[in-house]
């Protein structure tokens, strides 16, 4: 395991209940259910508008629909940030990577827009037509990434990425197990903006589909993380 720490997001959930409002980078209370957002449409997710960079295709396999990007220049932007206010914070990701794409894909990226609090979800493509995960948190005072370049998985296939954090310790996940995990403290973020596809400052592009990311104000255990087959009807509340 290597953790490195790093100098250097989508409205804000809507929550169903019982959440307070707070100023920006304060804690909520978290008795929400978990918001799901279908990537499935280039012109809203959750709601949102959507900003396009390049020119990502939706996609239908299995009778299921995904955006695909090129890896060069395909990128999905919205002008809101789900993790807003979350001190405890559960970020899923349904998607499949292709084995030719860049070495490096920040491809999911949630950022304040002020004070530099963010969290990604990236991969490392190796050779042989594999890939481990990248995830990474952090702050104006501390940040923590999480890889293991020997933990791989295959390329050209779906894949679930899960990232955890309980305000004390982050942790990572694909396909339902459980990979890494680190100590870190950070603070909630406040209101920003989500890419999807590239990271916001649009180096490290994805090459692959992304069929949906769900986000949760708690940290789930593993027997509820999603997983690539189809969702049942409690995963679409």
């Amino acid at each position: 395991m290597i953790a490195r720490a790093s100098c250097g997001a989508m409205a804000a959930v809507v929550l169903a209940a019982c959440v307070l409002h707070s100023p920006a980078g304060a804690a909520r209370e978290t008795h929400a259910a978990p918001v799901i957002w279908q990537i499935d449409n280039l012109s809203q997710i959750g709601g949102h508008p959507v900003s396009l960079i390049g020119a990502p295709e939706v996609v239908t396999e299995d009778g299921r629909r995904a955006v695909r990007f090129n890896g060069r220049s395909d990128g999905l932007f919205l002008d809101a940030n789900p993790l807003e206010g979350l001190a405890r914070f559960t970020v899923e990701v349904v998607f499949l990577p292709d084995a030719d794409g860049p070495a490096e894909q920040r491809f999911l990226h949630f950022e304040e827009a002020s004070g530099g609090a963010r969290a990604l979800v990236e991969t490392r493509i190796l050779d042989g037509g594999r890939w481990c995960l990248d995830t990474f948190l952090r702050d104006s005072t501390a940040s923590l990434a999480l890889i293991d370049r020997a933990k791989t998985h295959a390329a050209g296939t779906w894949h679930t990425a899960a990232l955890t954090y309980d305000g004390a310790t982050m942790a990572h996940y694909v396909d339902g197990v459980k990979e890494l995990e680190g100590q870190v403290k950070i603070r909630p973020q406040g209101p920003g903006r989500t890419s999807i596809g590239v990271r916001q400052n649009l180096v490290h592009w994805f090459k692959g589909r992304i069929r949906l990311v769900r986000i949760t104000p708690d940290v789930v255990p593993a027997v509820g993380l999603l997983r690539a087959e189809p969702l049942s009807a409690s995963d679409r509340r």
